[in-house]
């Protein structure tokens, strides 16, 4: 099949969301599927790039006073959509997959549409998502309204709707969506296996992982706060895997923990290597549709602790309650911290049905469901233009 992915921002590890298209369109390619991208860059070096094989079409950035500000912020871009290229990058396709409901992907659909081409969208961004990054987080009402301004302006002219998890197709529901519903995860790649060699841990200090955005809502200050109270804090390391927005912000907070915290981005190899060296995993994110990051960690036999947030996918990957910790509380989590710290039979127990459990969101699966999609897709396309 030829199929055209559009995601305003694309070949930059920089969130979720990009990751995930990236991943699909390298699984997909390798299955021998054409496949053309469409994403913000210089369009003077658009054509066939020569490590991956895809067609990539760029396009300008569209700057929007204040939104592209806050976009920048999470280091993500608006894509300008130009009719030319997106005709040509829609043109013999078999479907075309939209990432994100901007301007974009809004053309992108009409077009395809008008060609008779099938479309699917992904519903990647939460609403809460912006909500707490323009200090909207007290007043709930506000993510209410736009996931309806997201359907009622983008998601409504969409038949099929592709969900990271089952947590937020049953929101998109509650939000009156009507379009079928495709539940498949954004998947875990292959190299995020456990390391050779069973943990001891016996080092010193404890290190423990959180990965994400530097952003309010992935709370690292509620993981800073727990450490501090946890019986262990003189031998607890952390590590925060991101960048964003709150960096500063935490960095000053960190300052106050026995062990300053260790800020860095990693690429995906140096990322794999740090969770071998680390011996528990945090993600205490009030707001994930997903939460592939903590997956990818029980991939690699590292135990979570996970925030109950109602407003959170990641609570499905917790094994038991003693992997979970009252959203927002640094007492609950430091809590839970000691008891893994002191508990260290039950924590190499956990680590083996953590990885068993991770297999289920392989990427090769993900690919599997994706691709019946497509062909559905494809096939309903062909019979309504033959009637």
């Amino acid at each position: 099949m030829i199929i055209t992915l559009v995601n305003d921002t694309f070949n930059i590890n920089n969130n979720g969301t990009t990751i995930s298209s990236m991943r699909f369109a390298e699984a997909l390619s390798k299955r021998g599927h054409m496949i053309r991208v469409v994403t913000c860059g210089d369009p003077e070096k658009s054509g066939i790039d020569p490590e991956t094989g895809f067609e990539i079409f760029y396009l300008p950035e569209l700057k929007i006073p204040i939104a592209s500000m806050l976009a920048h912020r999470q280091h993500t871009l608006f894509a300008k959509p130009v009719r030319s290229t997106l005709e040509k990058a829609i043109e013999g396709a078999d479907v075309v997959h939209t990432y994100q409901p901007w301007w974009l992907s809004d053309m992108a659909q009409r077009i395809a549409k008008q060609m008779g081409v099938p479309a699917i969208a992904a519903f990647h961004i939460q609403p809460e998502n912006i909500t707490y990054n323009i200090g909207l987080k007290w007043f709930p009402p506000a993510a209410h309204l736009i996931y309806f301004l997201f359907g009622a302006l983008f998601y409504q002219r969409f038949s099929h709707i592709h969900c990271p998890s089952k947590f937020i197709a049953e929101q998109l529901k509650k939000h009156g969506y009507k379009a079928k519903l495709h539940i498949i995860s954004n998947g875990v790649h292959p190299t995020f296996r456990p390391p050779a060699e069973p943990k001891k841990h016996d080092s010193n200090p404890i290190k423990i992982l959180m990965v994400g955005r530097l952003s309010p809502e992935k709370r690292q200050d509620v993981v800073i706060r727990a450490v501090k109270k946890s019986r262990h804090a003189d031998r607890i390391q952390l590590y925060f895997a991101g960048s964003g927005p709150w960096e500063k912000k935490l960095r000053r907070m960190g300052k106050k923990l026995p062990h300053t915290p260790v800020f860095g981005y990693y690429n995906r190899e140096e990322l794999i290597k740090l969770m071998h060296g680390c011996d528990l995993y945090i993600h205490a994110s009030d707001v994930e549709i997903e939460g592939i990051s903590c997956i990818e960690a029980l991939s690699c036999g590292l135990v979570p602790i996970i925030s109950d947030s109602k407003r959170s996918a990641a609570t499905q990957f917790a094994l038991g309650e003693e992997h979970l910790f009252k959203s927002g509380s640094p007492a609950s989590l430091a809590e839970k911290i000691d008891f893994w710290l002191e508990h260290p039979e039950k924590l190499r127990e956990a680590e083996e049905k953590c990885v068993h459990f991770a297999q289920q969101y392989a990427l090769e699966r993900s690919i599997d469901e994706i691709e019946n999609v497509y062909l559905a897709l494809k096939n309903e396309a062909r019979l309504t233009a033959e009637n």
